[in-house]
């Protein structure tokens, strides 16, 4: 955790995530504990999965997104009852509610399940218990954001999105928006055109991951082409000052992930995360976890932290960049206004405590 004055203050924010990947949230020890349980047999020939400590120093060696992405699915293959997905998602809910968030809403990958034989229906029956458990007993709110898989066909995600059993989460609100990972190079927004006009139709939130390891191309790509609401990750976005500018003026959100950028070899160093154009440019933003699990443990107060190390950002720029995620939040109106009441106070005394200190 970091050491500036200001610590205190960024771990009281009511924070809300808007880019963790449920599965990302995984840790080495619930894996080799559901490996156990569900008589998974790890790949015998990486010696990363000789032990718990070996795996996680395996993950601290990535070179790319699709090394990443290699261990990110060889990790989900544990996950295989309804209680594997209530413990794996409570997990989550339990460390994010530790470091003040109070509103997340969770990617989850059904193709990377449904190819392995996993039920669509096992996964709403864990995640719903989760849910419920972290409303209850953490004060928190969720909703869920199914992400469709660039690397396979968008035919693909196509017939997913019409399964039944999929249709019928999106129309009782059990899912309410979906997007769009995996590996984006060599696969722009637009294949998948016909998938979010279906999204459209229902009246899903939509976002998709575009401008992390891809160009600026994929951010103008994805808000033309597929109507996006929101931009997961938009890195490169500082690359193109007109693009900046209309995402600025229209108030769309970008979900940033800084720690990620970083391990994943995006950027050299957090410096380089385009924190400060942004905020500059007036570019709504929040910041988020990614796949904490996958990142040296790296939640989201240790990103906010690592962004004040770097920026050395004041209390009003923190407010700005808390403030947008909660107005960029897919939750109801008056759980934003909640929020934003949590946020003012504590801006006001924090205010008042550096005048009479100072």
């Amino acid at each position: 955790m970091c050491k500036t004055l200001l610590h205190p203050f960024l771990e009281s924010l009511p924070k809300c995530e808007h880019h963790l990947h449920i599965e990302g949230s995984l840790e080495p020890s619930l894996l080799f504990e559901l490996a156990a349980k569900n008589n998974i047999v790890l790949p015998q020939d990486d010696e990363a999965f000789e032990s718990q400590d070996a795996l996680q120093a395996r993950y601290k060696r990535f070179t790319s997104l699709d090394d990443f992405l290699h261990y990110y699915y060889i990790g989900m293959s544990v996950l295989i009852t309804p209680e594997d997905f209530a413990q794996l998602a409570m997990e989550y809910f339990q460390k994010a509610a530790k470091t003040g968030v109070y509103h997340a809403e969770i990617f989850f990958d059904p193709q990377a399940h449904l190819e392995r034989g996993v039920s669509y229906s096992t996964l709403m029956e864990g995640f719903t218990t989760a849910r419920y458990r972290a409303q209850h007993e953490l004060g928190m709110t969720t909703l869920l954001v199914s992400c469709f898989l660039r690397h396979l066909p968008p035919t693909n995600s196509i017939s997913v999105f019409n399964q039944p059993d999929v249709l019928k989460s999106y129309r009782a609100g059990q899912v309410v928006g979906i997007g769009l990972d995996s590996s984006e190079k060599d696969f722009p927004p637009h294949l998948f055109k016909d998938l979010y006009a279906m999204a459209t139709t229902l009246k899903l939130r939509r976002t998709a991951h575009a401008g992390e390891e891809g160009p600026v191309e994929y951010i103008r790509d994805a808000l033309e082409s597929l109507g996006i609401d929101r931009i997961d990750h938009g890195l490169h976005l500082a690359d193109d000052e007109e693009l900046m500018a209309l995402v600025a003026k229209r108030g769309t959100l970008l979900t940033l992930c800084p720690l990620s950028n970083v391990v994943l070899k995006c950027v050299e160093t957090l410096s380089d995360v385009p924190i400060r154009k942004f905020l500059d440019a007036g570019v709504k933003f929040s910041i988020n976890s990614d796949d904490p699990a996958y990142f040296g443990g790296n939640y989201i107060l240790d990103n906010y932290c690592a962004v004040q190390e770097t920026f050395d950002l004041s209390i009003d720029e923190w407010k700005t960049i808390c403030r947008s995620g909660i107005e960029g939040s897919w939750c109801t109106t008056s759980r934003k206004a909640e929020m934003i009441g949590v946020l003012d106070d504590l801006v006001y005394n924090w205010r008042r405590k550096l005048r009479v200190s100072a």
